[in-house]
């Protein structure tokens, strides 16, 4: 099967990759800060056949226009000006990190889904003056501050998250898109982090929804995403062990397995 290839949406304002039928039902993949639209290249193959798959490349990402403003808020706007753009009427979204943090703001904003997969995230970030908050950034700007490059960090950002076992082809791959990113993204999306708080907003997602862990993830730990599922009506929840913060790179078998299963007994299949 051919791989995607990037696309970019009509008003040039964002690129992608997609797979499958565009008739189909759409099932949206979003990245994490490090990441890119090609980290769900497993994903976009894997599920082609059944679903119109699409990945996008966050504002400031591959080829997609940076934002003036860079919040959680401003990046489900962008999300939903995306989803308009092509079409993409009542998706699956599959958010993994920020990406679901974004996927959470767009429901409390009152964006459609047919369902939602919570992959690695939070539903909130914390205080912007908070010790934990402030040292966690400053952990991972000051290098930059101190002249790195993100192509110098790659492989030792990726290595401080993934976990035991990792796919070799899928830990190249998550180097890869680290070292392409833009500092200013980098950086910017860091920052919107701060502040981030959507956890009274748990008991209102109201879709079936799926929330994705791994036992060794240090940035979104185990517990505290199986906590995040118990708040969320009806939510299925899968822990990954051995496994670090990139699940669909690192174990992309399981984590398509644990997609599919949840999809299945969702009643979202080919077709539906």
């Amino acid at each position: 099967m051919p791989q995607p290839t990037p696309e970019t949406t009509p008003d040039g304002r964002f690129s992608y990759m997609r797979a499958g039928d565009t008739a189909a039902a759409p099932l949206v993949f979003l990245h994490g800060i490090g990441g890119a639209a090609r980290a769900w290249t497993a994903q976009l193959d894997a599920f082609s056949a059944d679903f119109h798959t699409v990945s996008w490349d966050m504002p400031g990402y591959g080829g997609s226009k940076a934002l003036p403003e860079v919040s959680i808020a401003t990046l489900a706007g962008a999300l939903t000006q995306f989803l308009n753009e092509l079409g993409l009427e009542n998706p699956i979204l599959v958010g993994h990190s920020i990406g679901g943090m974004i996927v959470q703001r767009y429901l409390a904003d009152r964006g459609s889904a047919r369902a939602v997969v919570l992959a690695q995230t939070s539903p909130a970030f914390g205080r912007p003056d908070g010790d934990w908050q402030r040292e966690f950034i400053a952990a991972r700007l000051g290098p930059l501050d101190a002249g790195a490059t993100m192509a110098g960090l790659a492989d030792e950002l990726v290595d401080g998250l993934i976990g035991d076992d990792a796919d070799p082809a899928g830990v190249a791959l998550a180097r890869a898109c680290m070292a392409s990113g833009s500092e200013q993204s980098y950086r910017a999306m860091m920052l919107a982090l701060m502040g981030f708080d959507l956890r009274e907003a748990l008991p209102r997602i109201a879709v079936p929804t799926l929330v994705l862990s791994g036992s060794k993830d240090g940035n979104a730990p185990a517990p505290m995403m199986a906590k995040m599922a118990a708040k969320i009506p009806g939510a299925a929840y899968v822990e990954f062990e051995g496994c670090g913060h990139l699940a669909g790179m690192e174990r992309p078998e399981a984590f398509n397995a644990a997609l599919r299963g949840f999809l299945a007994e969702s009643g979202l299949t080919k077709g539906n």
